[in-house]
């Protein structure tokens, strides 16, 4: 049976088409359940999460945990009942049927890995990062393929490392190729590119590489977390709130 856990924080605009699609491309005799983990919305995803709960034949839990993907993971994995683990982010849309691949990967003897990934985006660059996800090669790696793993195995790597407020996807990731114990499924995940269309591809692109560079050059969790802060979260912010400024002046000025 699979647990399909799914971190949240503000995310009532996707979260019954989320739902909705989870439980279309399922079957409830080989989905145990859908773990939301909560880290502390201030919109309506929790209770348009409980509504729809009640809409389903299929187990729908909500939870909350502390703020942070890989302690919501895992706080869901505390959760979770089944056998294996499907951690998905909450914009991203696995394949029809996703849990009888899962499963049947496992059958086979491979205890963990993803589906190729595709952005919901006509943009050439996303269209070709997309292209490469269907390779193995560890740096066509990332969380939004989404992340299918035995629960023997994630108890044995010690699940998600919390000292990493971001780029917890790829840690695990990393000690899973270092087992050599990751398989890529030859399926389509659809993933949202609203980051990208937020802040621009090639920002986006640049600062994830720079993460991704400091990583390798053994920067620690605190050191790629205050860069994420500075060049893209607080970068975000600045932006929305120039954004309302500007609205705000062209309000009082048609005023």
């Amino acid at each position: 049976m699979l647990s399909v856990i799914i971190p949240v924080l503000n995310e009532a605009e996707n979260i019954i088409s989320v739902l909705s699609h989870l439980t279309e491309s399922s079957s409830i005799e080989t989905t145990s359940e859908i773990i939301l983990v909560d880290g502390g919305s201030e919109d309506n995803t929790v209770q348009l999460a409980l509504d729809f709960s009640e809409r389903t034949p299929f187990s729908i839990f909500v939870i909350s945990s502390e703020k942070g993907r890989a302690k919501q993971m895992n706080s869901g994995f505390r959760k979770s009942t089944g056998s294996i683990l499907y951690f998905l982010h909450a914009d991203s849309y696995p394949p029809k049927n996703f849990d009888a691949l899962i499963i049947n990967e496992v059958k086979k003897g491979n205890p963990a890995g993803c589906f190729k990934m595709k952005f919901d985006s006509d943009h050439w660059w996303l269209q070709l990062a997309s292209w490469f996800t269907k390779f193995s090669w560890r740096a066509c790696r990332g969380g939004d393929q989404s992340q299918f793993i035995t629960r023997e195995l994630f108890e044995e790597i010690g699940g998600f490392d919390e000292t990493f407020i971001i780029y917890e996807d790829n840690i695990l990731i990393n000690e899973l190729y270092k087992r050599n114990k990751f398989v890529v499924i030859q399926e389509w995940i659809g993933s949202s590119a609203r980051m990208y269309q937020d802040k621009g591809v090639w920002f986006v692109q640049y600062h994830f590489y720079i993460i991704y560079l400091k990583k390798w050059f053994g920067a620690d969790a605190n050191e790629l977390y205050a860069y994420y802060l500075k060049h893209i979260k607080d970068c975000r912010v600045a932006k929305i709130s120039a954004e309302k400024a500007t609205l705000s002046k062209k309000a009082f000025a048609d005023e």
